[in-house]
C-alpha cells in the first residue's frame, strides 16, 4: 500500500483544502498504478508543523518574507555562477559561499 506524507505550515490550508488535496494525491496514485481497485489502499497523511518546526536555509521560517529573502539569495548564487555546471562536483566549484 502506498504512503503519502505531506507535510505542512500549520494553518495555511483549510481542512477542506486539506481533504481536496489528500483526494488529488490519491487520484495521482490511482493514474500511476492503472486501476480503480487500488485506491481503496492509498493512505495520505497531511501533518500539520507548527512554524517553530521549520527553517529555510538555516534560519527560522517566517513566511513570505523566508521565501523571498530564499529565492533572493538563490537569484544571486545562480547570477554569479560562472558557466553551466551540470554535476555536483561541478556546481561545487562554480557555487560561490554566501555570508
Amino acid at each position: 500500500m502506498p504512503f503519502v506524507n505531506v507535510k505542512l505550515v500549520d494553518g495555511v490550508f483549510t481542512p477542506e483544502e486539506k481533504h481536496a488535496m489528500a483526494k488529488a494525491l490519491t487520484d495521482v496514485m490511482v493514474k500511476f498504478e492503472g486501476s480503480e481497485a487500488f485506491r481503496e489502499v492509498v493512505w495520505v497523511l497531511i501533518e500539520e508543523l507548527h512554524t517553530d518546526g521549520w527553517h529555510i536555509g538555516g534560519r527560522p521560517f517566517e513566511g513570505p518574507k523566508s521565501l523571498m529573502t530564499t529565492l533572493s539569495k538563490s537569484k544571486d548564487i545562480v547570477e554569479t555562477i560562472d558557466g553551466n555546471p551540470t554535476t555536483r562536483k561541478e556546481w561545487a566549484a562554480a557555487a560561490p559561499v554566501l555570508g
